[in-house]
């Protein structure tokens, strides 16, 4: 199921994530580790962060399983409805986050100087006029991701990616100062509302969307020459003109649904968010060093072990519908697609941390050194992703689990787990005191007991669930490979340029050769 989605999809997704990476080096190009690259951070991040937090996991792990059962024209009403609800959310939010700018800027960014909080304040509110396109536009992608249209999810990011990107090295060669930090501010509005444009072409260039983004006295184009009474496949029956029309009322989940399925989706978001912002009371700069070693990090999270389960959740929900077995009982079908997704999901997870653990220094310098960063900010930025690689398997595990608790409409044992987690976080604070090693060993801490909760809360089922040997072979290799590093018996590891980044790829494929030799979990979820 996972290579089905097309390699035009695949060649998008990766696209859009290189390019996204591409902004993180431009932005380190413009502004560097200071604190204007602190305010930059602050302001791209926050509103994607908010909806990612509020709605983005939530709309997938509530609408996917919910649009399953719907008619098309019931999922066109809900989808409406939900996006009245967003865009008033984004509204009210937006008004409360310019008001309370100023205490925002200190929780946020603590280590920011004082001259400059006023200005990290007045982009704030370019943050604060950008969420509501930002939760709009995560509707959309849900409803393409519900129809597999993953070329228009994908090339979602490479718009606003695109514009941003373009934006950001004009402003580091003309004006890397405060009016250039002013004039991104426009350019970040500018790439919300491009976003937005694409993702309503691809909904009204698709004939099951349509209805649901045109207004409700409008006829789609494709039946408006039809006959009343006509029906061709895969389109609405065209109603008789004579009679009034009564639009389908929205049946949406309950609100505790919604509201756990936000918990379990939004405070996984929180854990890199809080540490970044604990990050900043190492002083000016930090801010932005750690959310450059989290790239690293967050780059093969979401380009491989989350989509994965982006590609996965349809498969799952639909395994479960036909075999029944959301209430407890899994059958063959929802077995099998869970198997294949935990097998391929650890998998890439042990690849991209060991490429990481090998790569990171040689990796920051193709990134970021080509910019304002001196050789100690990336020597820590680094180090840093390095010790974060560690997270990545543990991520792994959770990322499948969470579609099946979704599947299942137990996201409350998520919940939980990530509330515990974010405790912890925030009660390390003061052992950490700003330094990135710590929060990031920290970060790992708290996501392997996230993981180890929710695999017990899927019960005793997840024993046939999970590919214990192909886990157990590739963890253990994972684990020489870190041994064999600390020990100084690769050289290359520590160094820069082609050699390490080529030792840190045959690392990496040689994981996957390790998996698909463990057994034959891997190489079924590749077939399929």
């Amino acid at each position: 199921m996972f290579l089905k989605a097309g390699a035009l999809s695949l060649a998008l997704l990766l696209a859009s994530r290189l390019l996204g990476l591409a902004r993180e080096s431009a932005q380190a190009a413009a502004f560097g580790t200071s604190g204007l690259g602190d305010v930059a951070v602050l302001m791209l991040a926050l509103p994607d962060w908010l909806a990612g937090l509020l709605a983005s996991g939530a709309l997938a792990y509530v609408l996917l399983p919910h649009w399953a059962k719907q008619a098309p024209a019931a999922q066109a009403a809900t989808q409406r409805a939900v996006a009245l609800a967003l865009l008033a959310l984004g509204g009210m939010l937006g008004l409360a986050i310019w008001i309370g700018r100023g205490p925002l800027v200190v929780l946020l960014a603590a280590g920011l100087a004082p001259d400059l909080r006023g200005l990290a304040g007045q982009s704030l509110g370019w943050s604060a006029l950008a969420l509501p396109a930002a939760l709009l536009a995560a509707l959309w992608a849900t409803r393409l991701q519900h129809e597999r249209d993953f070329v228009g999810m994908y090339g979602a990011n490479l718009v606003v990616n695109g514009v941003l990107v373009a934006a950001l090295l004009l402003i580091a060669f003309n004006d890397p100062s405060t009016q250039g930090l002013v004039q991104l501010g426009g350019y970040f509005l500018l790439a919300m509302g491009l976003r937005l444009g694409w993702l309503f072409w691809r909904q009204r260039a698709r004939p099951g969307l349509a209805a649901a983004v045109i207004r409700r006295d409008e006829t789609m184009p494709e039946i408006r020459n039809e006959a009343p009474g006509m029906q061709r496949p895969g389109l609405p029956l065209v109603a008789d003109p004579r009679q009034r029309s009564v639009p389908t009322p929205a049946h949406l989940p309950a609100t505790s649904v919604w509201l756990w399925a936000a918990l379990s989706a939004g405070l996984p978001l929180a854990l890199p968010f809080a540490a970044r912002s604990m990050a900043s009371s190492g002083g000016e700069g930090a801010l932005a060093t750690f959310n450059y070693a989290w790239k690293l990090v967050e780059l093969p999270l979401i380009l491989a072990i989350q989509l994965v389960a982006t590609l996965a959740f349809p498969a799952i929900t639909q395994a479960f519908a036909r075999d029944a077995g959301a209430a407890g009982q899994p059958g063959a079908d929802a077995t099998q697609a869970v198997r294949n997704a935990f097998a391929l999901a650890w998998t890439l997870a042990c690849a991209t941390a060991a490429g990481l653990l090998l790569g990171a220094p040689a990796l920051t310098q193709l990134l970021f050194g080509w910019g304002r960063m001196g050789p100690d900010a990336l020597a820590r930025v680094a180090a840093w992703g390095a010790a974060g690689a560690w997270g990545l398997l543990p991520q792994a595990l959770i990322a499948v689990a969470l579609t099946v608790l979704a599947t299942q409409g137990r996201m409350r044992w998520a919940a939980g787990a990530y509330a515990l987690a974010l405790g912890a976080l925030l009660a390390a604070a003061g052992w950490a005191g700003g330094d990135g090693l710590r929060l990031m060993g920290a970060l790992n801490a708290v996501l392997a007991g996230v993981a180890l909760g929710i695999l017990v809360a899927l019960g005793p089922v997840v024993r046939r669930w999970l590919p214990a040997r192909l886990m157990v072979v590739t963890g253990a290799a994972l684990g020489m490979l870190a041994l064999a590093q600390a020990a100084g018996a690769l050289p290359a590891s520590a160094g820069q340029g082609m050699p390490a980044l080529a030792l840190a790829l045959a690392a990496a494929l040689a994981m996957v050769g390790l998996g698909a030799m463990a057994g034959p979990d891997l190489r079924q979820a590749l077939r399929r």
